[in-house]
């Protein structure tokens, strides 16, 4: 998976609509900054076959420091939901689909493990140290001990 920037889609956007690319740089700014406009303004966006964008509220809340445990209030603020419509599910769907039938394609051409390479693998020792707060327990070993051995 790649990263789309905007500037990728304004170049794929001015090749396809044969505009210059300076046109479709300005039309898709409009676009993203009404968009941006209503969602601020409370609106709900609806894009058939594409998908709605609506402002959730979060009610305020208390959470706990991780570090030291401590109990924090966090305020109520609101953030956009997005859901996707039928034709971009369909999409997804039909990427997934092709990516699992890849995945058991490349899953049987692959030469099954020998019962010796198992044995050399489970026979070596794994240890796997929690960098919490918390004491783990890894096999045998807590994190305590392994800091210590190490």
């Amino acid at each position: 998976m790649k990263t789309i920037t905007k500037k990728v889609l304004v170049d794929q956007i001015a090749q396809r609509t044969g505009h210059k690319r300076v046109v479709a740089k300005q039309i898709i700014q409009e676009f993203l900054d009404q968009v941006i406009d209503e969602i601020a303004d409370g609106n709900r966006l609806e894009f058939r076959d594409f998908g709605v964008f609506e402002v959730k509220h979060r009610a305020p809340r208390m959470a706990q420091n991780p570090k030291t445990l401590e109990r924090v209030p966090v305020p109520a603020k609101r953030t956009v939901k997005f859901k996707a419509g039928r034709r971009m599910r369909e999409c997804l769907e039909t990427v997934k689909a092709d990516a699992q039938t890849e995945v058991k394609t490349e899953a049987q051409t692959t030469a099954p493990a020998t019962v010796a390479n198992a044995r050399t693998a489970e026979s070596k020792p794994q240890v796997h140290v929690n960098t919490g707060n918390a004491p783990a327990i890894i096999g045998s070993i807590t994190r305590e001990e392994a800091v210590a051995s190490s």
